[in-house]
């Protein structure tokens, strides 16, 4: 391990280089203005894998974006560790709240970063993270340390509900068959205190409309006489939760997984400074469920948000318009036990029974995913905890984390694998947020770490 080590110290420079490469191109996955250079980055991610040593490297294609696989088989006996990762990243708006372009990367020193961030679209999520493990790649096998097999699955439409990874998965059983699946796509507590993820939220994700008249109005001639579709939709979702934060749709709770009162004092533990999140934030105070401290809010119950709404006249100036129609974005995060289609349609069947006659309304499913925990007995888990206990110098906490990765259900269903949640962002990183950003403490520790797990792994496992 030390040749493995010793490579990572004296490539760094270039290792960085390189990361900012792969930054600057714009992999935006949701809008089609940026399809070409979506998959210039899949055949950039491909070459790096074959400069780094993998054999049988493919840009697979998809009805959607493609997936990169590759892999390097040492031994059929040995065990393989299957990497997923995703090349595609969220669109950078509002490009006006950015410090520096989203695709421009830059270097800056922050509080939280003395040693310096890299900050741009995709730093952390997921472009940085995936990277760690290409090049922890590259330096076990330019050493020839790699102790057990591995196969890369890097996709470019996690950002947009991965919905053709489970036909790719479906139909390459065999091309994917694995031992565990290796992530890095979540977070760690601080720099100072690792942990691993052992729990996901899962996703429902909607766009409802409402309609009122049947063009715009007119607000002086008709205002007060016909119902405003933005006013309407604004009681409807301000509906949705009662003065505790509790979610009003019928059977929402039905399913929810009571955790323990043990598991709840055990998961307030973990180092949480509430001064410091509000500071971070910028917010006076912080607002949820009642009953839960923030650390449970964001991890063990479930919650209903607006992720974006509009209607009528929004450009410079005033118009006085009375708008025909008005819509919002809705995502729903699930706990253990819920199922992201019986959330949907409880959503769906309540909406429309709340809609006042003044208007007519549609709800338009968009992606999910299912909630889950991975177990912290397995030698997969046992491996993870032990790298990071090597790099970090302390043992990592385990927790559960708000954030959904659907694939990580998927993968248990179609693959029969459990997945380890090995992410080395942190929560401030300003991830899906203007001026994203992924600390070098953080980039550089990750590829140090990475191969540790390999070692590890590959002894627990003979």
């Amino acid at each position: 391990m030390q040749k493995v080590q010793d490579y990572i110290q004296s490539n760094k420079d270039r290792f960085l280089k390189e990361l900012l490469e792969l930054l600057s191109i714009p992999s935006v996955s949701a809008d089609p203005a940026y399809k070409l250079d979506v998959e210039r980055t899949a055949a950039s991610v491909a070459n790096s894998l074959t400069k780094a040593g993998a054999d049988k490297v493919e840009i697979c294609p998809t009805a959607g974006y493609p997936i990169v696989y590759g892999e390097k088989i040492i031994d059929a006996n040995k065990p393989t560790v299957l990497v997923y990762g995703h090349y595609d990243v969220q669109p950078p708006d509002p490009l006006d709240l950015w410090e520096s372009g989203p695709f421009e990367p830059v270097i800056k020193k922050t509080e939280v970063h003395p040693d310096g961030a890299i900050f741009a679209r995709g730093s952390c999520d997921d472009k940085g993270q995936m990277f760690m493990h290409v090049k922890a790649f590259e330096a076990m096998m330019a050493t020839d340390s790699l102790p057990c097999n591995v196969k890369f699955m890097i996709e470019g439409e996690e950002e947009v509900g991965s919905d053709n990874l489970g036909i790719f998965c479906q139909s390459n059983k065999e091309k994917l068959a694995c031992d565990v699946v290796l992530i890095s796509d979540t977070s760690i507590i601080a720099n100072d205190s690792p942990s691993i993820t052992t729990g996901l939220r899962g996703l429902s994700y909607v766009e409802v409309e409402v309609v009122g008249p049947n063009r715009d109005l007119h607000s002086g001639v008709y205002g007060g006489a016909v119902a405003n579709p933005i006013n309407v939709l604004s009681e409807m979702i301000a509906s949705m939760q009662d003065e505790n934060f509790h979610i009003t749709i019928p059977g929402f709770y039905d399913d929810v997984e009571e955790v323990s009162k043990e598991e709840r004092v055990e998961m307030n533990k973990a180092p949480f400074n509430l001064e410091h999140y509000k500071k971070d934030l910028g917010i006076a105070e912080v607002r949820g469920e009642a009953g839960f401290t923030t650390q449970e809010r964001i991890s063990i119950r479930p919650t209903l948000d607006v992720n974006g709404i509009w209607g009528g006249y929004t450009g410079e100036g005033a118009k006085t318009v009375l708008p025909s129609k008005a819509f919002a974005k809705i995502s729903m995060r699930l706990v253990p036990n819920q199922n992201s289609h019986k959330i949907t349609k409880l959503f769906e069947d309540y909406f429309n029974s709340i809609a006042p006659a003044s208007v007519k309304v549609k709800v338009r499913p968009h992606h999910g995913g299912e909630p889950v925990v991975t177990p912290t007995n397995t030698p997969e888990y046992k491996a993870a905890h032990m790298a990071m206990e090597k790099t970090f110098g302390k043992s990592p906490i385990p927790k559960r984390e708000g954030g959904s990765i659907p694939i990580v259900a998927l993968f248990e269903d179609v693959l029969g694998v459990k997945s380890v949640l090995m992410g080395f962002g942190l929560d401030s990183d300003s991830i899906h947020s203007p001026n994203e950003h992924y600390g070098l403490f953080n980039y550089y520790k990750g590829i140090e770490t990475i191969p540790y797990y390999y070692k590890y792994y590959a002894e627990i496992k003979e």
